[in-house]
């Protein structure tokens, strides 16, 4: 993969994560950088999903059938995350007890 290939992976990453965020009804209790990368993470899984389904991946144009690939799993990226986060809260729901006032 050229530099090229991985700045342009990195960029539709950014654009893919908000997107399946978008996505996910409700509000997630992660951050811009988390959803970034998750969005980073979901192109690169969701081009290999495609490929090995055999949705074309080099074209000259926009690839729709593997975007839309990705943002599904950018989607299901996102709500694992949120819910992973959401469990890291405490087990107090992230307040304090009366024992630490």
């Amino acid at each position: 993969m050229t530099i090229t290939g991985i700045v342009s992976a990195i960029l539709i990453g950014i654009v893919v994560g908000f997107i399946g965020r978008l996505l996910v009804p409700g509000r997630q209790p992660i951050g811009f950088l988390v959803t970034i990368l998750v969005g980073i993470v979901s192109a690169f899984i969701g081009t290999a999903i495609a490929r090995a389904l055999g949705i074309p991946t080099e074209t000259n144009g926009v690839d729709w059938l593997e975007l839309l690939v990705q943002v599904i799993v950018a989607a299901l990226g996102v709500a694992l995350a949120a819910s992973l986060m959401g469990r890291r809260r405490g087990l107090f729901g992230g307040r304090r007890s009366g024992l630490m006032r």
